[in-house]
């Protein structure tokens, strides 16, 4: 981590800064009784981690960067499970499903582990995935379980401060429900002592003196007991604020869908006493139609999906740009996100520092570029490559990376070496289907043979910006000035059978001059390029 003079941090413009100069207002520099500024991000361990929790834990994440470039005080960074959660439903992605089916209503702490012996419950076995996924990223948090929180101990000051309060937090709460939920709506939902499972009845009585409720069990016997020891959980908003009251949360993001819950859960804290987070809500995603994605629909784009094309910083990039437009997330926005990230932060080394706060790159790696040594080779260029050379083999295209990246192998630039595996997969995935060659009209069979005399002239020791130059003087001597663009995009259609494409001086120099030459010269010969020479 780079260290930048404070004044910079406090001026800077990107929205982790705005985030974290809330933060330093609401805590006036001074550190609060708990001895730290508390970060949180909440997850529902009945299914397994997903694209929304990598998102809510790296923007966490950055704005926690921030603050600690802002202020001294300590900070943390709780990631709190709710798996004290009933069982609702059996989900679709695992296996033993009548097993799991016979544990309905029951926390997902006592519900069986439908994967394997491994773990002690269901809810065990998502957390340690959870786990493994976030340390697979390596970000720095504080896991957190509600069923520890609710059976040692932790929450029995909040549930008892709830329980003094029940009538007030039922007032905010019911003028939010339907007739049918609001006759039998309860805060509180005990545990029952027959069944395990975790009841959504109404309260026979409530008794704050006492700290305990009364409730009828499943079987219709009345039963009173503590609200604390882990015999009862919150309704989950009323959880989300206990939550916040009890930890003394500073700041939580969440999705635009939660903004009612979380203006709720608001107000609850404030009864009990409390002061809420400050909040960030950001937008969800959309899939390839403009539709919000939905977990149960599958139709959004996993962390695994994205990983086989792509690096996880570049997944970074795209949850740091714009959290509160709507954005598509599909396979398409892949490339281009892969791009800016090699191009943001091919430059974060040489900016100054108050330039270099405002750069992605600079929140994805805490102020410090990594070197991925990809010697200028874009994530477009390797598509192209991966096109002409007609191969799905990764070792064919390392032979023309080591004539234009010196000295790389695989083995000394993993980063390229990474890119060059997504980018094989990801044309022949998406790619390759898509290619449309066309034949060049006689205006441009002509200036396609003079570029081919120029080609055959140059040394092959020439730099790409002097490759380009001669592309440029090629098409100028049979285009007009305002026809250069038909000129770039004739070389595009023609030999990579694409409307778009890379500079072609790069392009020539990493793929090879005389085999741009052979290209070029099968084109003028009216073979279908699509197919392997």
């Amino acid at each position: 981590m780079t260290n930048i003079d404070r004044s910079i941090a406090e001026a800077a413009r990107a929205w982790p800064f705005e985030e974290a100069r809330k933060l330093v207002a609401r805590t006036g520099g001074k550190v609060p009784a708990k001895g730290y500024v508390l970060f949180e991000t909440g997850y529902g361990p009945s299914g397994l981690p997903h694209i929304g929790t990598f998102g809510e834990v790296v923007r966490t994440t950055m704005v926690r960067q921030a603050f600690q470039r802002l202020s001294d005080i300590p900070t943390r960074l709780f990631c709190f499970s709710d798996d004290m959660d009933g069982l609702r439903k059996v989900p679709d992605n695992v296996p033993n499903k009548e097993m799991l089916a016979q544990h309905l209503g029951k926390p997902l702490t006592a519900v069986p582990d439908p994967f394997s012996n491994e773990y002690p419950s269901f809810g065990a076995a998502n957390n340690a995935r959870l786990r493994a996924f976030l340390d697979s990223f390596g970000f720095e948090y504080e896991f957190q379980s509600a069923t520890d929180y609710y059976t040692s101990g932790k929450f029995d000051a909040m549930l008892l401060a709830m329980l003094r309060h029940y009538d007030e937090v039922q007032a905010v709460m019911l003028p939010t429900l339907g007739p049918e939920r609001r006759a039998t709506y309860s805060v509180f939902l005990p545990v029952s002592p027959k069944s395990g499972r975790v009841l959504q009845v109404p309260m026979v009585k409530v008794d704050a003196d006492a700290g305990t409720i009364v409730y009828r069990d499943e079987d219709g016997s009345t039963v009173e007991t503590p609200v604390t020891g882990g015999n009862v959980k919150l309704q989950w908003k009323a959880d989300w604020a206990g939550r916040w009251f009890a930890l003394g949360v500073d700041y939580e993001m969440y999705g635009k869908d939660l903004i009612p819950s979380a203006e709720l859960s608001a107000k609850i804290v404030k009864i009990l006493g409390g002061t809420p987070p400050d909040g960030f809500n950001y937008e969800l995603f959309l899939d390839h139609e403009g539709k919000k994605i939905s977990k149960s629909k599958g139709n959004g784009l996993s962390v695994e999906e994205w990983l086989r094309y792509a690096s996880p910083e570049s997944l970074s990039l795209y949850m740091h740009q714009q959290p509160r437009r709507a954005k598509r997330l599909h396979f398409d926005v892949i490339p281009r996100a892969v791009d800016e990230y090699l191009s943001l932060v091919e430059k974060l080394p040489a900016e100054e520092a108050a330039k270099s706060v405002e750069n992605p790159a600079w929140h994805i790696h805490n102020g410090t570029a990594p070197a991925n040594n990809t010697g200028g080779v874009s994530f477009a260029m390797l598509l192209n490559l991966a096109g002409v050379a007609n191969t799905e083999d990764k070792d064919v295209l390392w032979q023309y990376l080591r004539r234009y990246v010196p000295g790389a192998t695989p083995e000394s630039s993993p980063y390229l070496d990474r890119l060059l595996s997504g980018a094989v997969a990801y044309y022949q995935d998406f790619v390759k289907a898509t290619k449309k060659f066309r034949l060049p009209s006689d205006k441009e069979r002509a200036a396609l043979q003079d570029l081919v005399d120029t080609l055959r002239k140059i040394p092959e020791t020439e730099t790409a910006e002097f490759i380009q130059n001669e592309v440029y003087e090629a098409g100028k001597r049979h285009f007009a000035k305002e026809e250069l663009r038909q000129w770039f995009k004739t070389l595009y259609e023609v030999l990579l059978g694409s409307e778009q494409g890379p500079r072609m001086g790069a392009f020539i120099k990493l793929y090879g001059r005389d085999n741009v030459v052979r290209l070029i010269d099968r084109a003028l010969a009216g073979e279908d390029l699509g197919k392997a020479a």
